[in-house]
């Protein structure tokens, strides 16, 4: 069974920067697609970030070039630094596991964590 743990979440004005973690229970790292989405009332979850066991990095249009998605495989951890935050990077952020390679569909992810807030307003 794997637990995923979000962390990082809280609010910021806009232009700031916050750093979300992720940490799993299991050693999954190394051998799955991982992704960050987020969600916001009445929206389905989106995509935002992934990186494949290759380390490949896959990004949503709205967040490229402002968040970074790494992980650090002795810590079991999965990050996403997003800098230059804006009113709608808003929402509810979840980090996931993929059932088996790259997918920028929830449907395609077999393992959540219970997510992490993140609001930027003035």
């Amino acid at each position: 069974q794997v637990e995923l743990v979000e962390s990082g979440g809280t609010s910021v004005q806009p232009g700031s920067s916050l750093r979300l973690s992720c940490v799993a229970s299991g050693r999954i790292y190394s051998s799955h697609f991982l992704a960050w989405f987020r969600q916001t009332p009445g929206k389905d979850r989106e995509f935002v970030a992934g990186l494949r066991p290759s380390g490949n990095l896959y990004y949503s249009d709205s967040v490229k070039g402002r968040f970074t998605i790494s992980r650090d495989g002795g810590r079991n951890t999965l990050y996403l630094q997003m800098n230059n935050l804006k009113t709608e990077d808003t929402a509810d952020y979840y980090c996931a596991v993929a059932r088996s390679g790259y997918s920028r569909q929830s449907r395609d992810f077999e393992h959540w964590g219970q997510g992490t807030q993140v609001t930027v307003s003035a």
